[in-house]
């Protein structure tokens, strides 16, 4: 018996990294669309302990966003549930429109057969989470008390969910030592720990103030926006529809921040542009064809933008940076 298998994007070329991502992500947990403002340097690796009647699979991978519509859901429903444990930069869930951002050590719950949204921020490092399987019918989880745990940040430092995060740490170093009867009697102690801890968390939810939903909800957009920065379309409109808000909402939530949602958009486009035509590796790249990767729609537009923001051409800062 395979106790381990583990996957990369090291098997593959550059260009064919995310869309082998994406695939692989299918076929292991369930289908999902998934953007990446680093879709043509893409890495990502994968780990699946195969522990009987559940699974632990361990993801590293470049920041993205990963959505999952009804469509979907449609094509392919494995009707599970899912524990993830985050190890490294923040994440943002959606779910059955509850918010949540993620820090190292949270655990969160969702499930395949609802739609889903996750924003993996961009802090210069690779996402890192452990994904639990969970059967539906060994997790005795009432629809009142899934829908309202799903997409919450669960409390998992101490009780419970602090012993359920030491044991998926622990699995993912010792597995592979493990003999196929000490994997299932694992499985089954991994599935009774999840059971006590979601039973725990749903007898005293910890409901978030007004305000820190609205932190929270302006965090996913900040990521949101950093990571479909190269779409020409990217606009307060979209933002709003993506997260289930009205435009008015959306700018009410940046009513007080130091620029508005359209500023931030300009803002973090150009910094990704100044960024690339200083790179020595992107210079036989036009400055027009890197305004374009960041969704700009003219050059024109974008080298007045750029000497408004940086008092400078695009093509100076260029030589400048050589």
């Amino acid at each position: 018996m395979r106790v381990k298998a583990s996957v990369s994007t090291t098997s593959v070329s550059a260009r064919d990294g995310f869309e082998w991502w994406a695939h692989m992500v299918g076929d292991l947990v369930m289908p999902v669309s998934i953007t990446s403002p680093y879709a043509d340097r893409f890495q990502g690796s994968a780990t699946a302990i195969a522990l009987v009647d559940t699974d632990v699979s361990c993801f590293a991978f470049s920041p993205m966003s990963a959505r999952r519509a009804a469509a979907h859901i449609r094509r392919a429903d494995p009707e599970q549930y899912f524990l993830f444990l985050v190890h490294g930069s923040p994440i943002g869930i959606e779910q059955r429109r509850n918010n949540s951002l993620l820090t190292a050590g949270d655990m969160a719950l969702f499930d395949t057969s609802h739609p889903l949204d996750c924003e993996f921020r961009d802090e210069g490092r690779l996402s890192r989470v452990s994904l639990l399987r969970l059967p539906r019918a060994a997790m005795p989880l009432g629809q009142d008390l899934a829908d309202r745990l799903l997409g919450t940040a669960l409390p998992s430092r101490t009780g419970s969910g602090a012993l359920l995060a030491a044991y998926l740490n622990g699995l993912r170093a010792q597995a592979d030592r493990c003999e196929p009867a000490e994997l299932r009697r694992l499985g089954g102690i991994a599935l009774d720990l999840a059971a006590t801890f979601l039973a725990a968390a749903g007898d005293s939810p910890a409901p978030l103030s007004a305000e820190t939903r609205q932190q929270v909800l302006r965090a996913r957009i900040r990521t949101f926006i950093d990571h479909h920065l190269s779409d020409p379309d990217l606009a307060p409109a979209a933002i709003a529809a993506h997260h289930h808000i009205s435009v008015r909402l959306l700018h009410q939530l940046f009513r007080d921040e130091p620029e508005t949602v359209g500023a931030t958009i300009r803002r973090r486009r150009l910094e990704r542009c100044r960024a690339d035509l200083a790179d020595p590796e992107l210079r036989h790249h036009g400055v027009g064809e890197i305004a374009s990767r960041w969704g700009f729609r003219h050059q024109a537009d974008f080298s007045r933008a750029f000497r408004r923001a940086y008092g400078m051409a695009p093509s100076d800062h260029r030589r400048g940076s050589r």
